[in-house]
């Protein structure tokens, strides 16, 4: 008897796996309507989620053998998706990221992967729609084991809607925690409206940082000249503080910058925004220049942070 109830459970696993795979597609030979592979687009939606990694570390998550793994790779890599670098902490390690045009590709194949999904979830009634997940959930706590190595965001290019987070965000937080009147909310409006009116993709980004499907973050690189960048609206929301995001998002501005040529990065802010100094401090920026305004606020001290690069 309890043969055949083993037997009957893993068949109805079996059954289910076929059923899931026929479902999302993972049978066609490129996913999501994407010129990548299942194992390619894993492989990049893994590189999203890690702060480096080693292929061995890649290899060991997501059992590949390791032959087919450095081909898929070295394959990323011939396409401009993949970089390597090697470890500061130990020169013998060799670090994967992906570079600009990879994140290009991670947030195309996100937004594909979350409008399949909520085509899918559009067919089901609310209370449906919580009992499939809520057994996904389930799926997952049981049949999963967390790698060490994973750092809970990923960063990305804003997609639509996103520009517009970014400003009732900034303007929310700041008048909550320091309150700052809707003066700053337009002037982070009118920011983004420039940025969006002159953007230069060859000298200006902006990175989304995402955690669990929501913004949590987010900083642009814009050009004041030709050979000085600033760096403007760096924002972590208060739900994903303490875990590096900050910091990550000024290294990639400091790391675009001199990847185009910049050779001086600048940004202001103010003195009571605490924490966003330690970061500027940190990653080697020198305050400038100092002075008191009342752009959206009383006692406020304006500062100017620069960086040679």
């Amino acid at each position: 008897m309890a043969n055949t109830e083993g037997a009957q459970r893993i068949e109805r696993v079996r059954r289910f796996n076929r059923f899931y795979t026929r479902l999302l597609g993972l049978l066609q030979e490129h996913l999501l309507r994407s010129p990548f592979s299942l194992t390619e687009a894993r492989l990049i939606y893994e590189l999203a989620h890690h702060e480096g990694v080693t292929a061995t570390e890649l290899g060991a998550e997501l059992g590949l053998d390791a032959g087919y793994l450095s081909r898929t790779l070295a394959g990323l890599r011939r396409r401009g998706l993949v970089a390597r670098a090697k470890s500061v902490e130990d020169a013998r390690q060799v670090l994967l990221r992906l570079t600009e045009k990879g994140q290009k590709a991670f947030a195309g194949l996100n937004a594909a992967s979350s409008e399949e999904v909520r085509v899918l979830l559009a067919h089901q009634s609310d209370d449906d729609q919580k009992r499939l997940v809520g057994a996904m959930e389930t799926i997952e706590r049981l049949l999963s084991a967390e790698t060490q190595h994973r750092v809970p965001y990923i960063l990305r290019p804003p997609q639509p809607g996103d520009l517009g987070w970014v400003v009732q965000r900034h303007g929310a937080l700041y008048a909550h925690e320091y309150g700052w009147d809707e003066r700053f909310e337009g002037l982070v409006a009118d920011v983004i409206a420039r940025y969006v009116e002159e953007y230069d993709p060859r000298r200006e980004r902006c990175w989304i940082a995402e955690r669990e499907g929501e913004n949590v973050g987010c900083v642009f690189v814009v050009q004041k000249t030709p050979t000085i960048a600033q760096l403007r609206l760096l924002l972590v929301d208060p739900s994903a503080r303490g875990l590096g995001i900050g910091s990550r998002l000024v290294d990639e501005c400091i790391r675009f910058a001199r990847q185009v040529g910049y050779r001086t990065m600048t940004l202001w802010t103010n003195d009571v925004l605490h924490d966003a100094r330690r970061i500027y401090e940190r990653a080697g920026f020198q305050l400038t220049k100092e002075e008191p305004h009342a752009m959206f606020g009383k006692g406020l001290v304006g500062q100017t942070w620069g960086l040679e690069l």
